[in-house]
């Protein structure tokens, strides 16, 4: 049974992400790298990642924008329109957009490689996956800060850094309590190359999404993020 609900969720991630990136392509976001952050949102909330992007999230048509542009109007990129909690919501898919994509991109490489710190393979997946989210999670915040500001390379990067440490951390974390419990209840080891690792990597992305919503709170409340 956990095979078969495993491939049932996996696939509703997948199509929610497709039905973002249908849409996103005829309405373009403000902040391109939100182009690639919803859908990713997509693949680790089902269903539910549809309608945050179709309430948080969707921008006009590229019609309309034109029309807008032409008009004078020019676009809110930090959630202005937004109630708070709308904008901390997006700020925190823009904070699991990288750490999910350095996940994804880590775990089959652990897994292959067979990967380990300290004897230990669980140590070296979860050292991989730091690695590649904090390295994709800096890249997601330094491009709109570069694309946004007059900032310089280095300016920007201490920026992405100082934006995006401690949500990621606090997203790390929710996603290996879960896979610690998902390791000891159901999967018996880190294999990347099964459907049920991914369900419990799904559960664990939606755990730490959760776990990273007060850091970007705080970060947002402190002048160190920008709401969105």
């Amino acid at each position: 049974m956990l095979i078969f609900w495993s491939w049932v969720f996996l696939l509703l991630g997948m199509v929610t992400a497709l039905a973002i990136t249908v849409d996103v392509s005829k309405r373009p976001q403000p902040m391109a790298i939100m182009n690639v952050t919803w859908p990713i949102t997509g693949l680790y909330m089902p269903i539910f990642g549809w309608w945050a992007y179709r309430r948080m999230g969707r921008a006009p048509t590229k019609s309309e924008q034109a029309q807008h542009a032409r008009e004078g109007h020019g676009h809110h990129h930090h959630g202005g329109e937004k109630p708070k909690w709308q904008s901390v919501f997006v700020s925190a898919t823009h904070c699991g957009g990288g750490c999910t994509l350095g996940d994804v991109v880590t775990a089959p490489i652990a897994t292959a490689t067979g990967f380990a710190l300290l004897g230990s393979a669980v140590l070296g997946h979860f050292v991989l996956a730091f690695i590649g989210a904090y390295l994709f999670g800096v890249l997601f915040q330094y491009l709109p800060i570069r694309a946004m500001s007059d900032a310089s390379p280095g300016a920007a990067l201490r920026d992405a850094i100082k934006a995006d440490t401690l949500s990621l951390i606090a997203f790390q974390f929710g996603m290996y309590v879960w896979m610690l419990i998902a390791l000891y209840g159901w999967l018996g080891e880190m294999n990347a190359f099964t459907a049920p690792f991914w369900f419990m990597m799904q559960i664990a992305m939606l755990i730490g999404f959760v776990t990273s919503y007060p850091a970007n709170w705080v970060l947002i409340n402190r002048g160190i993020k920008h709401g969105m």
